[in-house]
């Protein structure tokens, strides 16, 4: 009885694992059954964390990606929406200029998983769309593709170069996102031209001169450093694809004036030379007494007038008031063409920013030279919602003088009725992408 007694836990034991065997194997199955695999999509290297930006010609690769479950998913590449491909890697080279969906689909089982980004084709040819006045947005240099409705511009300018007195050129804030390659796609699918904009330093959000400043002006003065940054320009301007050059040389708030001034004259001509013949070559000028001492600037496509800021509402005891009027940018931008260049080959600015009183005087004047700043345009609408059509809003500090839509048509329109080139907004990154767009009221009432 001993012996029978040791065995039978040993056939008892194998027993059990015979059935447990059989219950594992059916309870796997129910489960796969019941809760089946689900598909799914790793982006290793993020390839589809954005949209790629390429020029016609080039090649967006996702050779990246892993699915699960290896080997038994169904993979589909889909490019607006149509299959193109079913393997695992997919290089995607268009024939054309546009914007691109790319969608990945992988299937088991009856479910889906789906990750999809866009690509943006810079074309490599492409035409201008027509018009009869510029209407250009100028953008600063933090500004993106997304603030730029393309149907209500003619041109842009996008201020990208930082010049150096040593003639280096910062091109960084537009490799950020690849921001500057964006526009220029962007702009050129939609048949408008972009300028690339460089200036020294600035002075902030009205984009003008700083007190003794002269790195701009120190750069072209030198002939070697001026060699040295048309170089670069040309390289930029190549690299990117951009249609041309503004020189927005601020440097005439300080003792060197006159000499920065001047300079632009051979700068001009040579970086003219050094582009390509097609290639727009503009400059940005004042209208104050200064016009005296800009040399001929016949040979630029075009003169861009800063013709808002009068700069006798700002300082100790000065009045509060509208810095950029309607009879401002007339009286300005009456001095170019009395003296210098025809309206024709005028483009004339304005503001999409406003000044704004932070403290006042017992007279009820400007306090102080620290007493005052600037807001957007954008930002003044969030303060206060009404504020497009107005050109004061009392709903920030102790009020905001701006330009708003009314005052913008009327600006636009006279420079139509009067023979100039156009009209440009600074920053056009400052304004809204609505109705209630500044450019748009530029647009419309200036063509």
């Amino acid at each position: 009885m001993k012996k029978i007694y040791q065995k039978l836990p040993l056939l008892l034991l194998m027993l059990l694992v015979v059935v447990a065997a059989g219950c594992k194997k059916d309870v796997a199955k129910e489960q796969e059954d019941a809760n089946p695999l689900q598909p799914r999509i790793f982006d290793i290297l993020r390839e589809f964390s954005g949209a790629q930006v390429i020029d016609e010609g080039d090649t967006a690769k996702f050779t990246n990606i892993e699915v699960t479950p290896a080997g038994k998913a169904d993979i589909s590449w889909l490019v607006n929406n149509v299959e193109v491909s079913k393997d695992k890697k997919f290089n995607f080279s268009p024939k054309g200029g546009g914007e691109f969906t790319i969608k990945l689909k992988v299937t088991y089982n009856g479910d889906s998983s789906v990750r999809s980004t866009k690509v943006l084709v810079n074309p490599s040819t492409y035409t201008f769309k027509p018009y009869t006045k510029i209407a250009m947005s100028y953008l600063t240099q933090d500004a993106s593709a997304a603030n730029v409705n393309f149907n209500n511009v003619t041109h842009v300018t996008y201020k990208v170069g930082l010049v150096s007195p040593e003639g280096d050129l910062d091109t960084s804030p537009g490799e950020v996102g690849q921001k500057a390659k964006e526009l220029v796609a962007r702009a050129h699918i939609a048949g408008v031209p972009v300028i690339m904009g460089i200036s020294g330093r600035l002075s902030g959000i009205d984009g003008w001169a700083i007190y003794e400043t002269n790195d701009f002006g120190t750069a072209i003065r030198d002939p070697a450093k001026r060699t040295k940054l048309i170089g670069l320009v040309k390289a930029y301007v190549a690299a990117k694809r951009m249609d041309g050059v503004d020189i927005m040389m601020t440097d005439i708030n300080s003792g060197n004036a006159p000499d920065n001034i001047h300079a632009i004259g051979p700068f001009l001509n040579e970086l003219k030379a050094a582009l390509p013949p097609s290639a727009l070559v503009t400059v940005t000028a004042s209208v104050n007494y200064q016009h005296w001492e800009y040399p001929d600037l016949s040979a630029a496509s075009w003169v861009n007038l800063h013709a808002f800021e009068d700069n006798i509402h700002i300082g100790p005891g000065a009045p509060v008031g509208q810095s950029s009027s309607l009879q401002f940018m007339i009286d300005g931008a009456a001095i170019w063409p009395n003296f210098h260049l025809p309206a024709s080959k005028l483009v004339v600015g304005m503001p999409a920013f406003g000044l704004r009183y932070n403290e006042l005087d017992a007279n009820g004047n400007n306090a102080s030279w620290g007493s005052y700043d600037y807001m957007t345009y954008k930002d003044i609408l969030t303060a206060d919602p009404t504020a497009f059509g107005k050109e004061f809003t009392d709903k920030s500090g102790k009020g905001v003088y701006y330009n708003g839509v009314p005052l913008i048509t009327q600006k636009a329109q006279y420079l139509k009725n009067n023979g100039f080139k156009g009209g440009y907004l600074y920053g056009g990154d400052y304004d809204t992408q609505d109705a209630n767009s500044l450019m748009l009221a530029l647009f419309n009432g200036i063509k």
